[in-house]
């Protein structure tokens, strides 16, 4: 599949400016395995990259222009390298102006450019387009220009961009884009950014994403009022356990304690984060173990925490795991990515993938009248250059 999409992002550009690209690349969506909204509350996170990606196509074209064009999108802008950049109503192109203003304030130069950029990722389904757009374009221009801008680099710029645009990002996204290994989950510090590699032999499970086709987008309010609200139950935690500055810091039992001195959404945000920072240690032992049963389990009360606790789950994505709970074959499914509709991530047994989708999809149309989107997906490869063959 992703032969095919390189073959059309290089064609276009080939018709489009009449000449090969110089530099493709290839940029992967992600998912994570658990650890779900504590990347940006000092936790640990078990993301992956995946096999569908953004491919971008490059060229310099002498002069101080940027020409940019979105295939899928059948639409294009251009404009000044050296100019200031300002947002625009045309969202898309924001996240492309916020790398070129980080490269400015950063003190790189580049002169202009033409790309080309297509894309199977499905937009708006929690696997991270967004920052496989910010990291794929810059390492394109990484590439192009020999910036010489470091990978950890690389992925701590696409976060700035995408603060730029107005979404408070944590850096998983980022980071598991660009540095992904294929069958290798990270397990990333984001405190510190220290980060290791574990195997993703997921044994006799094959990896679902049901997506339930229901659109979300973290411009809502939703999601900084969550980080909000996250501040404020770890300043409390400190004020009464002096010693304590961060959430991995804290024991479920303190913040238990706490609960008559927090409101009661900060009171349940706080607790949902200091779980879930345990579940990601148990989760790594679990792969590392062979334990994929209990990885499954986690999975199940992670989507619990998120749907109770946290409060970003939807009626539909409560459907998708309460139905798949009672199903045998599927040992674990929770709800991934920001949350308010996009997909759950399911670990479904060998042999019975099928089965599992036909019965879902038609439940779940029956009961919303929406068809229910699948995808199969395997961890791949972060950010790269593509060399013909």
């Amino acid at each position: 599949m992703n032969d095919i999409l390189i073959h059309k992002t290089t064609d276009f550009f080939q018709q489009t400016f009449g000449s090969e690209p110089s530099k493709t690349v290839l940029s992967p969506g992600r998912i994570n395995i658990i650890g779900e909204h504590i990347d940006y509350n000092d936790g640990y996170v078990l993301p992956a990259a995946i096999d569908k990606i953004i491919c971008f196509a490059f060229e310099k074209n002498n002069s101080d222009t940027a020409k940019i064009v979105a295939i899928d999108l059948n639409d294009e802008f251009e404009v000044c390298v050296n100019n200031e950049q300002k947002q625009t109503d045309s969202v898309w192109t924001n996240y492309l102006r916020g790398v070129l203003n980080q490269l400015k304030m950063k003190g790189y130069s580049v002169e202009g450019f033409n790309c080309v950029f297509s894309s199977n990722i499905p937009v708006g389904s929690g696997l991270s387009s967004s920052a496989a757009l910010e990291c794929g374009f810059l390492f394109g221009l990484n590439e192009l220009f020999n910036l010489k801008i470091k990978p950890i680099d690389i992925a701590l710029l696409g976060q700035k961009a995408e603060h730029w645009v107005g979404i408070n990002c944590g850096i998983m996204d980022q980071f598991s884009s660009v540095m992904g290994q294929e069958n290798k989950v990270i397990k990333i510090d984001c405190k510190t950014l220290e980060f290791e590699y574990h195997d993703a032999n997921f044994s006799d499970y094959s990896l679902v994403l049901f997506d339930s086709n229901v659109k979300h987008s973290l411009f809502s309010s939703a999601y900084n009022t969550r980080r909000e609200e996250c501040e404020e139950g770890i300043s409390i935690i400190s004020a009464n356990f002096p010693e304590i500055s961060s959430f991995r810091d804290c024991k479920e039992e303190q913040v238990l304690s706490l609960k008559d001195k927090m409101s009661a959404n900060v009171f349940k945000r706080s607790l949902f984060v200091v779980k879930e920072i345990n579940r990601v240690k148990l989760a790594c032992d679990a792969l590392d173990s062979g334990n994929i049963e209990l990885l499954g389990q986690l999975m199940f009360e992670t989507h619990e925490g998120l749907s109770l606790d946290y409060e970003v789950s939807c009626a539909e994505l409560d459907f998708l795991v309460n139905t798949v709970k009672e199903d045998n074959s599927v040992i674990g499914s929770r709800l991934m990515g920001g949350g308010f509709g996009g997909c759950t991530i399911n670990l479904i047994k060998k042999g019975q993938e099928e089965a599992v989708k036909n019965k879902l999809s038609k439940l779940y149309q029956d009961e919303f009248g929406i068809e229910l989107k699948i995808y199969d997906v395997k961890i791949g490869n972060g950010t790269s250059l593509y060399i013909a063959k």
